[in-house]
């Protein structure tokens, strides 16, 4: 275990998705290839809907702040989706589709049960499409819960971070935090947090262990 007077940060935060989760591009593009989908028709439409240009009340900001519901987020969606040879896609159960093999990473789970262990405060914070997490398995690994959808925020906006810095009553440079996007990381790092883009448990491991925690 790691020395505490060695330790930099009290807590480490996480994202759920691509970060303790294997990687979104891959449960992805198991859906899309299963359903036969139009990854140009999807593409567009994700990127209409989350790219820069994306309109501040899209339907995945409004999904992830809980404005939208999954069943109305679903309709939208397959809508604007088609199969290769033009047929439509079935709205109901696309998000539990989509994310169907979005598997959790056994070295990702293992090591926040580490850091857990060693005494470091353990944070999920995620952007939620839907409630599709496993509860036990949160309960295991996190002190804290912060899921978009449940408080109305979500990420990169600067008021999540804060919202969760006052939950753990700490300075942001007493944490860390790790996602797989560049812009929550960039908007976690705006709020003061130290915060790192994951690509994969030994990366991210190996950050933690330079900020003095090594479980």
């Amino acid at each position: 275990m790691g020395n505490e007077d060695e330790r930099q940060i009290d807590a480490v935060v996480l994202d759920w998705g691509g970060v303790l989760t294997v990687s979104v591009p891959r449960f992805v593009e198991d859906w899309l290839r299963s359903e036969n989908i139009d990854r140009d028709r999807y593409g567009v439409t994700i990127k209409g809907w989350m790219g820069r240009e994306a309109a501040p009340d899209n339907p995945v900001a409004r999904l992830e702040t809980g404005a939208l519901a999954v069943d109305e987020f679903e309709r939208l969606l397959a809508a604007e989706l088609v199969t290769v040879d033009g047929g439509e896609i079935a709205a109901q159960g696309l998000l539990r589709r989509m994310f169907g093999t979005a598997h959790v990473d056994p070295a990702m789970a293992d090591l926040v049960r580490e850091v857990r262990a060693s005494g470091v405060r353990t944070v999920l914070l995620s952007n939620s499409w839907g409630e599709g997490y496993p509860e036990d398995l949160l309960l295991e690994l996190f002190d804290t819960l912060v899921i978009s959808g449940r408080i109305g925020l979500r990420k990169p906006d600067p008021a999540i971070f804060r919202h969760t810095l006052d939950l753990l009553e700490l300075p942001a440079d007493r944490c860390v935090f790790f996602d797989d996007m560049q812009v929550n990381v960039d908007g976690a790092k705006a709020v003061g947090l130290r915060a790192h883009l994951h690509t994969d448990a030994d990366t991210t491991r190996a950050a933690l262990a330079a900020l003095g925690v090594k479980p």
